[in-house]
């Protein structure tokens, strides 16, 4: 809850309808241009609905931590969540966040043109201003420092954090914070976890940025182990107001 709370913190918004969904471990966050609870509801099922009954079908899906190969009868999320896997080499349930917000998100612009959903610290935004997005790296000097300046073009986009000192997710590294953009959220999240994975010092930073480098659907990267910073690709990065 504590975790939740710091992210939620760090997405400031006041010209859209704020309010959350929770069904089961998901809880989301979600902006909008109107309330869509029942909506984002609707969305949150379908997606769970199908994740958990190709897992009830196929364990290994949830255990493994290596990629698995795409099956022609997985569900549209289920596929997604495998495909990004198998480009960051991690396991499928690497991306179930991001891809729970992509998901969710996009069939809310069914109902308005802007939205921004966040699951776990995971983002999916879509959005016709500018917006920052804080970045929040445990005990790091730089925590609540800096932001994301986010363009309405470059959007809709994934920004995705994985944290190895911090927070609810499997990391075998030792990351404060490990920031990807992708127009793939599901892609954003799987990258962020296996270059979180390479981070456990300082000096491994420049091997993090070179391994997210090499996968060509992520737009840039941001890196956080205590004082150090470490920052590849298309981003704009502000202080924190």
């Amino acid at each position: 809850m504590q975790n939740r709370l710091v992210y939620r913190k760090l997405i400031r918004s006041y010209d859209l309808c704020s309010f959350e969904v929770q069904i089961k471990e998901s809880n989301l966050l979600v902006l909008a241009e109107k309330k869509l609870t029942k909506e984002t509801e609707e969305a949150l099922l379908t997606c769970r609905k199908d994740i958990e009954q190709y897992i009830y079908k196929n364990p290994l899906f949830k255990r493994t931590f290596k990629p698995l190969p795409v099956k022609s009868d997985m569900p549209l999320i289920v596929r997604a969540m495998t495909e990004a896997a198998q480009k960051a080499g991690v396991g499928p349930m690497a991306a179930v966040a991001g891809a729970i917000a992509e998901f969710v998100g996009k069939e809310l612009l069914n109902y308005c043109k802007q939205v921004i959903v966040e699951n776990g610290g995971d983002i999916f935004m879509k959005v016709e201003k500018e917006r920052n997005v804080g970045i929040y790296a445990g005990n790091s000097p730089l925590t609540g420092r800096i932001a994301l300046q986010i363009e309405p073009k470059d959007t809709p986009l994934g920004i995705c954090c994985s944290a190895g000192t911090f927070g609810h997710s499997v990391s075998l590294g030792k990351a404060d914070a490990v920031v990807i953009l992708s127009s793939s959220t599901a892609l954003a999240d799987a990258v962020a976890t296996a270059t979180g994975n390479i981070v456990k010092e300082e000096r491994d930073i420049k091997r993090g940025l070179l391994f997210l480098k090499g996968i060509p659907e992520v737009k840039g990267g941001l890196i956080i182990k205590g004082k150090q910073i470490g920052a590849w690709g298309k981003l704009n990065i502000v202080k924190r107001n």
